[in-house]
């Protein structure tokens, strides 16, 4: 049975919808103080926490695939395409580490950073694809079968929930940009 059961979709929901709806109820409440709202800390300490998770849990993917590598590397160009599949997820581990730092560096680089990562997940996605069709020589609809798709749509979802937060919040407004504003501060002074 490929096709997701209804409580697959309500799983779904609750995992997006509760996240979402407290966002939104905290998002209607104006802050007493917004200046305060500085630092990791409430809703910025949740992206932090699954910043910081991120790389890991691609990594535990690709641990998680040795099994089906090893039946790829039977097939003709079967060890080229593992290699590929390897490198991207690598690259986009990198890519998911990099942006942590300028988290944690408060880098106003970080907002961007982060949309870039978001945005990775779908090019990742479609360039594991289409290298694995053009390298294997299996149609897309081969490559493709099954639950291929559930895994990169949920987060891609997720992650745009996050982007969204990131782009609104006053707390990482403040925490990223206010830091930009005083480093430039500091070395005019100097």
């Amino acid at each position: 049975m490929g096709a997701f059961s209804i409580w697959h979709w309500a799983i779904v929901l609750l995992i997006i919808g509760v996240p979402v709806f407290f966002a939104v109820r905290s998002a209607i409440k104006p802050s007493q103080n917004p200046d305060s709202l500085v630092g990791i800390g409430g809703w910025l300490m949740l992206l932090a926490i699954g910043q910081t998770l991120s790389p890991f849990r691609t990594l535990a993917e690709l641990f998680s695939s040795s099994e089906g590598y090893q039946q790829l590397m039977l097939l003709p160009n079967g060890p080229l395409a593992v290699c590929g599949e390897i490198v991207l997820l690598l690259a986009f581990a990198g890519l998911q580490v990099f942006v942590l730092f300028a988290m944690l560096r408060r880098s106003p680089r970080f907002k961007r950073l982060f949309l870039y990562q978001w945005i990775a997940i779908p090019v990742m996605f479609i360039l594991d694809a289409v290298w694995m069709s053009t390298i294997l020589g299996a149609p897309m609809s081969q490559v493709l079968a099954g639950d291929a798709l559930a895994a990169p749509i949920t987060s891609f979802v997720l992650t745009g929930i996050w982007t969204a937060y990131v782009y609104k919040s006053v707390r990482v407004r403040n925490t990223f940009e206010s830091a930009a504003s005083t480093a430039q501060i500091a070395t005019a002074i100097h």
